[in-house]
């Protein structure tokens, strides 16, 4: 029997209907981009370079080994689901009901979280032109205009986006360029070459621990990376775009990330690397090109402005998802007459106040509270990716599933690889008191989302029986899914 894939998802995507299906192919691979080349690179691989040196390079390619497979196995499910639930779709379908449940709102805080490490690094970048004014008050000023943006359709938010990563992309490949014109024939500074990677301590400055524990800083970088999964739900044609837009973002993104450390590493030695300015602003100083450090700046001013306002637009349709399924307030997923869901657009600016909290109570250590604020959430929700594949794949084959144009490979192996490194890297933070914040606030967090699920299962027994329904109707249901 041959049914359009829509079909097979049908309960979920039926109770999700009403986004507006706007958004190009082009749009998507932005989107992704536009979510992972943000504060990560610009601001926090100055962060990953003070842990690891040199050594960076392999944290980040482990990072992008770990953040690969994820995508190979969100992509098989996304195309065969693509809907605004994704990945906690997914998990209360062919795991469970608190799979979804703890999923949906762990991702959604890692999001609003998120949301004010961004704000916290504009205010950071605004001081390099305006060092006396309070970062309250940019935080403020950005706010406002990307809400103003996801508000209004999705359309207008998919076009801003477009254009604030066709800004960096052009800029990081600019930077690129340039850099290795300066490295390899431009510049006569004997400080400046491969000899960088190896002086001051040599590759591995501060041993083994330094580079492992940078890799946690490497996969908040490629955090965001699955908001395209998400985004499928108001896709044109996501069975197509959904494939090309992860593919050419997960190759453009290791690439900028590895040849962009690389050459930063050879022109601004690695202990003059920090958080208090972006690396990329360090080595236009050190080159000294007038202007050129403005102009960089102005650039990853417009990485952290992209970035929120893809986490605002994701955080939205998480809580809109959390809504349509019954875990959250029917309000939450109510539609304006544009098909935005304004109500779970002002909860998500929660993240906004806590950045502004922080930022007036400890500014100098905003950046690093929220990056453990965020990361667990989020971390939680890529395991969750690798354990639902796990499900996925099994339940699939036994419905006797269509072969679907995107299938992670070296299953299960390669799944469960996945999942044990994103484990390792994270449980090693215990050990690091920088980053300790993430497992002391996290598991706490997924313990009251756990009570919450509990309290929320004796309250709406109805709900409860029909998430439990679907999924053994998932397992069993064969018509469902084509052969």
């Amino acid at each position: 029997m041959h049914l359009a894939n829509q079909n097979q998802f049908q309960d979920i995507m039926e109770r999700e209907k009403g986004l507006q299906r706007g958004l190009t192919t082009r749009q998507l691979a932005m989107i992704a981009i536009g979510g992972a080349i943000g504060t990560g690179l610009f601001l926090g691989s100055g962060m990953a370079i003070g842990f690891a040196g040199p050594s960076v390079i392999v944290s980040y390619l482990i990072g992008a080994v770990i953040a690969l497979l994820l995508m190979g196995c969100l992509a098989e499910m996304t195309v065969a689901h693509p809907t605004t639930g994704s990945f906690g779709a997914h998990a209360e379908r062919y795991v469970s009901p608190w799979a979804g449940f703890s999923v949906r709102y762990a991702y959604w805080f890692s999001l609003v979280c998120a949301i004010g490490t961004e704000v916290s690094a504009m205010s950071v970048y605004m001081k390099y032109w305006f060092p006396d004014v309070p970062g309250i008050i940019w935080i403020l000023i950005f706010s406002a205009v990307l809400l103003y943006v996801n508000a209004t359709s999705v359309n207008l938010f998919g076009t801003v986006e477009y254009w604030f990563s066709m800004i960096k992309v052009a800029a990081i490949i600019l930077f690129i360029v340039f850099g290795a014109y300066v490295v390899f024939g431009g510049s006569a500074n004997p400080e400046i070459g491969p000899q960088n990677f190896t002086n001051n301590g040599g590759f591995f400055p501060n041993g083994m621990w330094g580079m492992w524990i940078a890799i946690f800083i490497s996969l908040f970088s490629y955090l965001s990376i699955e908001m395209i999964a998400v985004s499928a739900g108001e896709a044109k044609e996501p069975e197509k775009a959904v494939p090309m837009a992860l593919k050419s973002a997960v190759v453009r993104l290791v690439l900028f990330y590895i040849m962009t450390l690389a050459l930063m590493l050879m022109i601004v030695p690695w202990q003059n690397a920090g958080s208090d300015a972006s690396p990329f602003v360090k080595v236009f100083q050190i080159i000294n090109i007038p202007g050129a450090a403005g102009i960089m700046n102005f650039v990853v001013l417009t990485a952290a402005l992209s970035a929120m306002n893809s986490q605002l637009y994701i955080s939205t349709r998480m809580v809109f998802s959390l809504s349509r399924a019954g875990f959250a307030p029917a309000k939450l997923g109510e539609l304006s007459k544009k098909g935005v869901p304004v109500k779970a657009l002002a909860l998500s600016t929660i993240g906004i106040a806590i950045a502004s909290i922080i930022n007036i109570v400890a500014p100098d250590q905003s950046f690093v509270v929220m990056i453990s604020l965020s990361s667990f959430g989020a971390m939680f929700a890529w395991f969750m990716v690798f354990v639902t594949h796990l499900f996925f794949r099994r339940k699939w084959e036994e419905m006797g599933g269509r072969k679907l144009p995107v299938r992670m490979i070296g299953f299960p192996y390669l799944t469960i690889i996945g999942a044990v490194l994103l484990a390792c890297v994270v449980l090693s933070t215990w050990f690091q008191p920088e980053f300790k914040d993430t497992l002391t606030m996290g598991f706490p967090l997924l313990l009251l989302i756990t009570i919450a699920y509990f309290i929320w299962k004796k309250a709406n027994p109805a709900a409860y029986e029909a998430s439990v329904n679907m999924g053994k109707q998932g397992a069993s249901d064969k018509k469902d899914i084509p052969s």
